[in-house]
């Protein structure tokens, strides 16, 4: 289906829920109900009644007894002093009224049944047939508009698709997600961990979390340090100014962190990108058309000022990291760097099991006030990254609107394995900060030229890549990812001391191993360690001592049965340098 009409279903399916909520509650005050990416909610003021998901089936049977009733949605446009008197007794539709009147726009109104809601439009055609697969979710606390300065609302979270099969397919694929959430996955496999203490949106990372996040961007260092690539770092806190010039000031200045001084008057920010710092590593010296391109990569940590109610484990925070990286480039550069970049990103992504498609992010064309720089530049950069990609037998498609402020975007949208499409890298070619800037080289004529400036982050954010790949593989990381690769398990405590020297030899093999020692019988351990999503389990005993062996166990229940340790070490090893994702071979 369509999306703009699989909208237009859950929008109506949003009429519906609040329907049945009002008939259920006569004193509640719905607010708004809009179409989100996997369904739609409703916001509700119910005052000092109290409800839990236990009332959801009570709503759901409610929304099917009212919903044969409903042949059409019915269009009325009205007055604002009609609309007014309609909802009188709902300061939250009176506000909505008020906005449109000063936007001078129509007022308009639509009746299904008995229920009249304020709406501009945009409904299914026969809603008593057309909403029948409807599935309600979730109850959730959300301030009206967001604002943490307006009053609380409750959000009733629900779902809708056009045939019985593809919502059971979808409440299939929910059930496996909550499975496989990533904050239920990090507090049980202990990778990270948020303290109201330090705030909302900052994580804290173990030992184990930090040594994945390590593992993440090492994997990324490997390849583009081979490629040229050289890492600058850059500090946390800016001047205001450099922002002004980028026009991050103008563009973002409410969702970035300002910071005090005790000593000046300077406005200073945390910073929420890398790329006006790396301008300035660029523009410390004068530079010619041999010294390009020059490739700066930075793993810095960025902060940006999130709203309480969308922060959302490692998905949404307000300190990450990127694997950022800024290009500086000649215009006959510009594609050869490009197709590195994306054949690096091919390289990751393959590592992981991703499978993927891009997305040409372009300027909105109805808002070009949006966007910094000439029109005629963009439309070729625009055209250029079409062409790469078009080229390089890119699988893409076009989003208007979705570029950023100053370049437009080839991201990629990677597929996990429970089929959901996530925003992970991004190449963008860019000609507007440079010349904000006032960057220059010296060509072979001598005169000077703007440099180009190449965006280019391959897994993104570590915390949103981080998310992914936790909920990705479930936390049963392939091996040279596992923060811990393998634990030792003795069949009593006489035989520890073995265990101690299987121990110290794969330890010497840079294996990432530990030693259970705990007072419990065997079978528990074995239980940990496969809760733990532990690759290898090396079960040790008195055969194995006189052997010099383990007998091994995979995190699937699979028994291998005794090896010798020499060999258990080197085909971990081997498993986790080819970066395969099998665990033994």
């Amino acid at each position: 289906m369509e999306v703009k009409n699989l909208e237009t279903l859950r929008h109506s399916a949003a009429h519906l829920l609040a329907a049945a909520v009002k008939q259920l509650w006569p004193s509640v005050k719905p607010t708004i109900g809009p179409p989100v990416e996997n369904g739609f909610y409703y916001d509700f003021d119910f005052g000092k009644i109290e409800i839990s998901e236990e009332d959801l089936p009570k709503i759901e049977k409610k929304m099917n007894e009212i919903l044969p009733a409903w042949k059409e949605f019915k269009r009325g446009e009205v007055s604002p002093a009609e609309a007014r008197k309609e909802f009188h007794d709902n300061p939250y539709k009176l506000e909505l009224i008020e906005e449109l009147v000063a936007q001078k726009e129509k007022v308009t109104t639509y009746q299904s049944g008995e229920f009249l809601d304020l709406c501009r439009g945009g409904h299914a055609e026969n809603p008593a047939s057309r909403l029948k697969n409807f599935k309600l979710l979730s109850i959730a606390g959300a301030y009206w508009r967001g604002d943490e300065k307006n009053p609380m609302l409750t959000r009733i979270y629900g779902t809708v698709f056009p045939t019985e099969k593809e919502l059971q397919d979808y409440l299939k694929q929910l059930t496996l997600a909550k499975e496989r959430d990533h904050r239920k996955l990090g507090k049980e496999l202990d990778l990270f961990t948020f303290s109201d203490l330090v705030g909302a949106g900052l994580p804290l990372y173990t030992p184990k979390g930090a040594l994945l996040r390590r593992l993440i961007f090492e994997q990324v260092e490997s390849i583009q340090s081979r490629q040229g690539y050289h890492q600058v770092w850059t500090p946390q806190i800016n001047k205001a100014e450099l922002f002004k010039i980028s026009g991050h000031y103008e563009k973002y200045k409410d969702s970035m962190f300002r910071v005090s001084s005790n000593f000046s008057k300077e406005e200073l920010f945390l910073k929420p990108m890398n790329c006006p710092q790396h301008i300035q590593i660029y523009a410390r010296k004068s530079h010619s058309y041999r010294d390009l391109p020059l490739r700066y990569t930075d793993f810095a940590m960025l902060y940006r000022d999130e709203k309480p109610g969308e922060l959302l484990g490692l998905a949404r925070t307000r300190a990450f990291s990127q694997d950022d990286c800024h290009i500086f480039c000649r215009e006959d550069q510009v594609e050869e760097e490009v197709e590195r970049a994306l054949e690096m990103t091919k390289e990751v992504m393959k590592v992981y099991g991703f499978q993927y498609r891009y997305r040409l992010s372009t300027r909105d064309p109805k808002h070009p006030e949006k966007y910094l720089g000439d029109p005629q530049v963009w439309d070729k950069a625009e055209k250029w990254a079409e062409k790469i990609m078009i080229r390089n037998k890119i699988e893409h498609f076009n989003a208007p609107g979705e570029a950023a402020f100053y370049a437009p975007k080839m991201d990629l949208l990677a597929t996990d394995s429970l089929g959901r499409e996530w925003q992970l890298s991004t190449v963008q070619i860019d000609y507007v900060m440079p010349q904000r800037f006032g960057l220059t080289y010296a060509d072979k004529d001598g005169k000077e030229k703007s440099p180009v400036m190449i965006h280019r982050a391959i897994v993104g954010s570590a915390e949103r890549f981080l998310m992914v790949i936790i909920e990705h593989f479930g936390g049963e990381f392939p091996v040279w990812l596992s923060p811990v690769q393998a634990v030792i398990i003795p069949i009593s405590e006489k035989f520890t001391e073995y265990g101690r020297k299987v121990l110290e030899e794969l330890t010497a093999q840079g294996i990432r191993i530990q030693l259970d020692e705990r007072d419990e019988k065997m079978q528990a351990k074995i239980r940990d360690a496969q809760i733990q999503k532990v690759p290898y389990m090396l079960v040790v005993g008195e055969r194995e001592e006189k052997e010099n062996s383990a007998a091994v166990r995979l995190r699937d229940g699979k028994d291998l049965g005794a090896k010798k340790v020499a060999e258990i070490g080197n085909v971990i090893n081997q498993v986790a340098t080819s970066r395969i994702i099998d665990l033994w071979r």
